[in-house]
């Protein structure tokens, strides 16, 4: 979640008249996160969040998103509810962009990271594999391979020696991923985005997911990559090895890796690692001028890669 387009009250007020959710008491932007803006709503009925889709998000894939959300609510699976207007239409537009109003899910990000979260984490996860497994919508990784190495070449494009170091890495890294990518495993729809922005925990316990916009089919055990990269390791990137196994037995409670699932973890939070180091690299030498919003810091995956590239995971098993 983040800020790049403001709105004023006037504006707002007018927006959600066509919405039996109340009259407006307050509204205040959401800082974290770099994808879309996010507004946290408070009216005279509850709170509510309006997301303003910025330029990344395709509008043909919105329903995706969306009807995503819908049939996992219908699952009972803790997630935002999009809301409809008077109309019965989700998707609406605001300041010449498409946006929509979901419920607000009670719960916060945790601070530090115990082994119980991760374990509640991976539990939920493998759940939210196993709830879509039914959902006929299909939509294609939008940042696969062929988008990392597009992304590598726009950053190499720019005269910055800020990010020399690492660009030589993801050189070579784009190169061994592409000859030892899996090719065939289990496939459905991934969150591809379960960092702890969009984990919500109440006293500790799981509350909800949020942020489906990355949402796609591929691999589950690349979600699960991206999951133990953002979970198991800790503020000075040093791997916590019982956090990891106590996560992937969470997952396990529901649905069992098979073995070449294990066998290429290795190499998918390789792959995972470099996604989020690519995009961060990005944000920064990019970052949108008068955007309300903090880019993160790229050096946390450079150090995860390395950490990758030197062990294989399996053997933490």
């Amino acid at each position: 979640m983040a800020v790049f387009t403001n709105i004023s009250k006037n504006e707002l007020e007018l927006f959600i008249k066509d919405y039996d959710i109340g009259n407006l008491l307050s509204f205040e932007g959401i800082l974290e996160g770099i994808e879309n803006t996010n507004y946290k709503i408070l009216t005279s009925k509850n709170i509510y969040i309006l997301t303003i889709f910025e330029k990344r998000t395709e509008q043909s894939e919105l329903p995706f998103f969306i009807n995503l959300q819908e049939h996992l609510v219908k699952k009972k699976f803790l997630c935002p509810k999009p809301v409809e207007d008077k109309n019965g239409k989700i998707i609406n537009t605001l300041k010449g962009k498409s946006c929509v109003i979901i419920s607000y899910l009670m719960g916060e990000k945790i601070k530090k990271v115990t082994e119980d979260h991760c374990k509640q984490v991976g539990n939920i996860m493998s759940l939210f594999h196993l709830n879509t497994k039914d959902f006929k919508k299909v939509r294609s990784n939008k940042l696969s391979y062929d988008e990392w190495h597009k992304i590598y070449l726009k950053c190499l494009s720019v005269n910055s020696s800020k990010f020399k170091d690492c660009i030589e890495i993801i050189k070579i890294e784009l190169s061994f991923l592409n000859k030892n990518w899996p090719s065939s495993l289990p496939v459905g729809i991934i969150h591809g985005d379960v960092f702890q922005d969009n984990v919500f925990f109440k006293n500790d316990i799981f509350s909800g997911l949020i942020d489906f916009y990355f949402s796609c089919n591929d691999f589950l055990s690349y979600d699960i990559a991206l999951m133990v990269n953002a979970w198991c390791f800790d503020e000075k990137n040093i791997f916590n090895q019982s956090k990891f196994k106590i996560l992937i037995q969470g997952y396990e409670k529901n649905r069992l890796l098979t073995k070449k699932e294990v066998d290429y973890l290795s190499i998918l939070l390789r792959g995972a690692s470099l996604r989020i180091l690519l995009t961060r690299i990005h944000d920064q030498l990019f970052h949108e001028k008068g955007a309300f919003i903090k880019p993160k810091n790229p050096e946390e995956y450079f150090n995860i890669l390395r950490f990758h590239q030197k062990n294989n995971v399996k053997d933490y098993l």
